[in-house]
């Protein structure tokens, strides 16, 4: 097909008169040559796209969504006192919720929060209401006939009873690996029916990480993220079926503040079939 013809030029007497286009018009074709003409097509020149490198053990490093920021600052505080953390929460909770605090059965105080921020357990992200982020291993452990050891439920130094039907699970301290929590865990909730040396084995392959938000029980009205950590593990010298009860010393027994603060007393345990167990 050929080309559309170009404009006639305008006649006029007998003769052509060419119309010169408006300055403005060659000042942008003198530009459009520039840039087009200033530098040769270069056949080997490529586009640099950065690599993105993955695990080579996805599982174990699994990327975890963000919770919402909205009005979130990103920075998260700590507290000199318990009294100052009472302080600083009162205007960002229900003054319901937080009344509640270490009264209503199966609830902590504001004690027990400031010694979990103080030894690196938990986090408060400034908001209304503020965002409690907490690292959570929770162990697995298989028996006979494949069961899982289930904490049926605890009986707290008040003597208030909390339920719980979950495997054994304990808070992350700060810069602490999954495996370091694991056996202090198994040590702190079962070390008192198990012999000196405790033997813990973690399946190899088993680990995973997932994430819960959710408003927690112990503090209510105080949203919480958890970050879980899972592994199935093997515990030898536990009772092989039937349930059982064990005692943990007091958690935070070297602070002033531990005499104010709720604790658990007695951990129950029973084994159950390992269907009845949420992956």
């Amino acid at each position: 097909m050929s080309p559309e013809p170009g404009p006639k030029p305008i006649q006029s007497s007998g003769s052509i008169k060419i119309i010169n286009p408006p300055a403005s018009i060659l000042a942008a074709f003198s530009v459009l040559c520039l840039f087009t003409c200033s530098k040769p097509y270069n056949t080997t020149s490529t586009l640099r796209i950065p690599f993105l490198t993955f695990p080579s053990n996805p599982r174990r490093f699994l990327k975890i969504p963000i919770m919402s920021r909205t009005n979130h600052q990103l920075h998260h505080h700590s507290f000199a006192t318990p009294q100052s953390l009472s302080d600083w929460l009162k205007p960002r909770l229900p003054s319901d919720s937080f009344a509640s605090w270490g009264v209503k059965p199966g609830t902590k105080n504001v004690h027990n929060l400031w010694l979990e921020l103080s030894d690196g357990e938990t986090c408060l992200a400034d908001a209304i209401p503020p965002v409690r982020t907490v690292n959570v291993v929770t162990v697995r452990i298989i028996g006979k006939d494949n069961q899982i050891l289930v904490e049926s439920h605890q009986e707290l130094s008040d003597g208030s009873v909390r339920n719980r039907c979950r495997p054994l699970a304990e808070k992350m301290k700060s810069n602490e690996t999954p495996e370091e929590a694991v056996i202090r865990a198994v040590k702190e909730e079962l070390g008192s029916i198990l012999n000196d040396s405790i033997t813990v084995r973690i399946v190899p392959g088993s680990y995973s990480k997932k994430l819960d938000e959710r408003n927690s029980l112990s503090y209510p009205g105080l949203p919480a993220r958890y970050v879980l950590h899972s592994v199935d593990a093997f515990v030898d010298g536990l009772p092989e079926e039937g349930e059982f009860c064990t005692e943990e010393a007091e958690e935070y027994a070297d602070s002033s503040a531990a005499d104010k603060a709720l604790f658990v007393k007695r951990h129950y345990w029973k084994w159950v079939s390992s269907d009845l167990i949420p992956t």
